[in-house]
Formats: C-alpha cells, sequence, structure tokens
C-alpha cells in the first residue's frame, strides 16, 4: 500500500511533463493500469476493510473497492467480555456496538456500485430489533445475484436475545395465510430472480419456518450447501424432491423442530445435532457422510440404526456420532458398516463400558482407516468409575487415530492402549487436547494449565509406549 501511495504521488508530480517521463510512471504502476474488472477481482481477495483502505492510494483507486465481489463483514462479536464482568453494562456495550456495526454494513451496501457479488456474509450479536436494515441487506444481495449468503446473528441465550431476526417470506413471493400457514403469493416477488446463483446459505440465530427453507430447497436450482443453527419456527422439515444440486445439509439446536423427512434426494452428507426427533430418510442413493449429535437414550440409539439409517448404513463412508452412557445396550448387535472409512464418536470417557462400546464399532466396521475419538469426562472425580477392560479386536485396516479432547487421565490412556494393540496396520496417532467439537468452539477457553499438562503427559506417557513403526503427533 506504500508503494502505491507513492505512485500516486508521483502522478501528481508527473503532471505536465514530457511523455517520456509519463512513460517511465506508467512502467512502474503496472497494477493501477490495469482493467477495473482485474481490480476488482484483486480486491475481492482481500478483508473488506483492507479493500476499503485502498480508496486512499489515489484517484484511480478511490471507487474500485465499491465493486468488490466478496462481502464478509467479520467482526469480534463477544463485546465487552474483557471490559465488564456487570450484565447489565455488557449489555448496554454490546448494543452500542451492534448499533455501529449495522452502520457499517448499511454504509457499504449503499456505496455497492458492482453488478454482481459472489459472497454477502454478516456475522455479528445481531436480533429482531434491527430488521428493517437487515431486510434490506437480503434485498441488496438477491438483488447483485448473491451466491454465498450467510446471516450469523450469535445468541448469548439471554433473554433479549431469543428475539431471533426472523427471515422475510415475503421475498420469496410467501403470503401469510394464517398464523403457522403460509401460501404462495400470486403477485410477482421482484427478487426472486436473484437467488438462482444461490450455493450456499447459512443461517445462524435466524428464524425460519418450514415453508421458507423448504421454499429454498426445492426453487434454488443451482443451491448445494445449507446449513441452519438455531431457529424457533422450524417443526417439520420435508426434503422430498429438493433441487438436484442439493448435496449438504446439517440442522442444528433448533429449538421446535419435531421432524425431518428425507426422500429422493442426491444429498452426499447430512448432520444433525439438536434433541431426539422424527428421523425419516428414503431413496438417498449419493449419501455417504451422516453426523447425529443429539440427548440420546438406549431406545433411541438403537432406532437411529435399527430404522432410521438403515436404507444408507451400507453405503456409508464417513459416521460422526455422539455416543451417550445410556446409549450401550450389550445385547444390541450393531449392523455392517461394509463401506466405512472414517469414524468420529463424542464419548464418554470415564464410562465403565466405553471400551466395550468402542469393540461394537470396530467389529461393525471392517474396513475403517481413521478413527476420531472426542473425549468427554465427567467433572467430579468421585464419580468416575473404573473403566472395564475389553477383549484385543484386532482390526486390519485402522491406520490413524486422532484423540481430541486428551487429558491426563486414566480412562484417556485405556482407551488409546487398548487401540494400539487393536490396530494392528496403526501408522499414526495424534492427540490433540483442545475440544475442538464443542460449538461454537471458542479459542482460549480452555484452561491453558490443562491443556499444557495435557500434552506433556502424551508426550511423556503415550509417545513411550507407541511402537517405532508408529508416527506420534502432538498438537
Amino acid at each position: 500500500m506504500v508503494f502505491e501511495c507513492n505512485l500516486g504521488k508521483r502522478r501528481r508530480c508527473c503532471e505536465g511533463k514530457n511523455e517520456g517521463k509519463k512513460g517511465v510512471y506508467n512502467s512502474l504502476d503496472r497494477i493501477s493500469a490495469m482493467p477495473d474488472e482485474i481490480l476488482v477481482s484483486i480486491l475481492s481477495l482481500l478483508p473488506l476493510k483492507e479493500a476499503a483502505a485502498t480508496s486512499i492510494l489515489s484517484r484511480r483507486w478511490q471507487y474500485v473497492w465499491m465493486s468488490t465481489m466478496v462481502l464478509n463483514f467479520d467482526a469480534n462479536f463477544d463485546v465487552g467480555s474483557n471490559i465488564c464482568r456487570f450484565g447489565a453494562l455488557k449489555r448496554k456495550l454490546r448494543d452500542l456496538e451492534s448499533g455501529r456495526y449495522v452502520n457499517w454494513v448499511n454504509r457499504v451496501v449503499e456505496q455497492h456500485r458492482g453488478p454482481n457479488i459472489e459472497e454477502f456474509s454478516v456475522c455479528f450479536q445481531l436480533n429482531d430489533r434491527f430488521t428493517s436494515s437487515i431486510d434490506k441487506w437480503i434485498q441488496f444481495a438477491i438483488e447483485k445475484g448473491v451466491t454465498t449468503l450467510v446471516l450469523k446473528f450469535f445468541s448469548q441465550l439471554d433473554s433479549a436475545s431469543l428475539n431471533f431476526y426472523a427471515f422475510p417470506h415475503k421475498l420469496l413471493g410467501l403470503e401469510k395465510k394464517c398464523l403457522y400457514s403460509y401460501i404462495p403469493s400470486l403477485r410477482p416477488c421482484g427478487y426472486k430472480v436473484g437467488f438462482q446463483s444461490l450455493k450456499v446459505l447459512h443461517f445462524q440465530w435466524v428464524d425460519v419456518t418450514d415453508e421458507v427453507l423448504e421454499y429454498f430447497l426445492s426453487n434454488c436450482a443451482v443451491l448445494e450447501r445449507v446449513t441452519v443453527y438455531g431457529t424457533k419456527s422450524l417443526v417439520n422439515l420435508r426434503v422430498v424432491r429438493p433441487s438436484a444440486a442439493l448435496k449438504h445439509l446439517a440442522i442444528g439446536a433448533c429449538l421446535g423442530l419435531q421432524g425431518i423427512e428425507i426422500c429422493e434426494a442426491n444429498l452426499v452428507s447430512f448432520k444433525y445435532d439438536g434433541s431426539v426427533i422424527n428421523l425419516l430418510l428414503t431413496n438417498v442413493p449419493l449419501l455417504v457422510e451422516v453426523s447425529i449429535s443429539y440427548i440420546s437414550n438406549p431406545r433411541a440409539f438403537i432406532e437411529l440404526f435399527s430404522s432410521k439409517l438403515s436404507c444408507c448404513l451400507s453405503q456409508l463412508e464417513i459416521l460422526m456420532l455422539k455416543i451417550t452412557r445410556a446409549d450401550y445396550n450389550p445385547k444390541h448387535v450393531f449392523p455392517m458398516l461394509a463401506n466405512l472409512k472414517h469414524l468420529e464418536l463424542i464419548v464418554h470417557a470415564d464410562y465403565r463400558l466405553a471400551l466395550h462400546h468402542l469393540t461394537s464399532f470396530l467389529k461393525a466396521s471392517p474396513f475403517l482407516q481413521r478413527l476420531v475419538l472426542k473425549l468427554d469426562f465427567i467433572v467430579s472425580l468421585e464419580d468416575i468409575e473404573k473403566i472395564k477392560k475389553a477383549a484385543k479386536c484386532p482390526h486390519h485396516y485402522l491406520k490413524v487415530v486422532e484423540i481430541v479432547g486428551y487429558r491426563a487421565r486414566a480412562s484417556a490412556v485405556d482407551h488409546i492402549l487398548f487401540l494400539i494393540k487393536s490396530a494392528t496396520a496403526l501408522e499414526k496417532i495424534v492427540i490433540d487436547p483442545l475440544r475442538r467439537w464443542a460449538y461454537p468452539y471458542e479459542p482460549g477457553s480452555e484452561e491453558l494449565s490443562d491443556v499444557a499438562e495435557a500434552r506433556e503427559h502424551a508426550v511423556q506417557l503415550i509417545k513411550t509406549k507407541l511402537p517405532s513403526t508408529v508416527e506420534f503427533v502432538c498438537l
């Protein structure tokens, strides 16, 4: 940027000079001589504030940033957490920062000159107080033919933040018929055409109804990836014969959700995080990745394998599950996961039958190549049970084991030693003490002393017990 500023000064100095000197300057300022389309493409690779800062370089650069195709309004959303511990004052500071953030987005939207945008991403603590501005942002994004639309309105889960911003159904041509139902509008919607370019949709703490989400899934012809996390009005989601382009669907923390039906879809991956719901999957021939994480019970866990996932178990290549204490039933026979290559389990490491549960998964996944264990531990040391030993379970394809959330606890060591003995083809073991699966994960949220102790413990104890042929990595 300094170089460009100097070039700008040289341009002013060179005015009125002979053509030869202008030629020398132009040969140096080759970037500024590029067409606007190329400069816009370059600035679209920069963070938004850095792109805007180029306006001071020279007259040539003054308005170029206003056509940037990537509008990512990323900012620190945890306002005041390190400033004040008093709730009322912290909320006031948060409200002031939210207002500043909204004003920033409004200014950029009003100044934008480009015909199209690839990404419109808003990430901040916002709720229905800012409905008017957010509605205008969405209209702007649609009119610009947005490809990626991200609205992440982080929640503090207090009474005020539960007033979610509600996606405006009128933008989709839906008219309210009664309190809980919508009908298609007979009037043309001026913004519907813009959604035909939408490929990625991500809503977090944005309230959407069944009808709104189903509209996106069925009417956006090139929509590939949809994520909805934290909403109140989603009740019974039907993903029946959605757009052929839809490949990835993730639903989580939807407070009123009762059921999801997925039928005749080209989905490649499906993720669900929340309470137990009615889940129906039929005719999903391309589905190879499934992630289910909910507060479970023995019956729900057995139903997950015996009925809810029965149509796709044989084709799954990646499976991620959260396993609670109540889920293990020694009488339950796991179905064969013949194509499974990657398995991730969030487990209660201190549960006395944890190794027996792990054995069941290893036996059901004979061609598993990568295993990721995310360890949860009992907080109270008085409630820890002694892990019951499990018989050696030889596995001839497992090559990589990753332990996430490792702590200097006997149960963690028991899991690792069991896997070292069982995995005859083991090539690599990775120890990661950070609980990265917590959503949303906040770096620095864990005690540094616990993390440091875990790393030292792993190096001193685990590394020394590994065969020389196994690579050891501690993150």
